[in-house]
């Protein structure tokens, strides 16, 4: 039998299997999926300094979202697991699909037509090489 709380030994547990490397998260932004993954393909393994340079002359409006997520998973290598920003890449990258709003918009002759305004959850993990 188990010493402690179910508790901590669920906290324990999934200490053990929690995935360390730094991370960030943007939930909800408003772009969808399909057009977040085409930017993060091109970042995808690159040097977070080259990954940069490339988000901030891509003229897609998701590269500036992605841009700041990249950053922040920077700032936190550097800040919460003292890591050397120089040696950092992107290892992986995610781009789900979040809720979708829906919207209407009048037309002609009483009709209505679905505008579906689609959100995604983008996600990068960076490592040192």
């Amino acid at each position: 039998m188990a010493k402690g709380h179910r508790t901590q030994i669920k906290k324990e547990r999934n200490e053990e299997f929690r995935d360390r490397r730094p991370q960030a998260h943007h939930m909800f932004a408003r772009v969808s999926d399909s057009k977040a993954r085409i930017v993060l393909d091109l970042i995808k393994g690159k040097n977070v300094g080259q990954a940069l340079g490339i988000l901030r002359y891509s003229p897609r409006y998701a590269s500036y979202l992605i841009e700041k997520v990249l950053k922040s998973a920077i700032a936190n290598a550097e800040n919460n697991l003292d890591m050397d920003v120089s040696r950092l890449f992107v290892e992986d990258v995610f781009a789900n699909q979040g809720p979708t709003m829906k919207r209407i918009k009048a037309r002609a002759q009483g009709r209505a037509y679905r505008i579906n305004k689609r959100t995604s959850h983008i996600s990068i993990f960076l490592n040192e090489r």
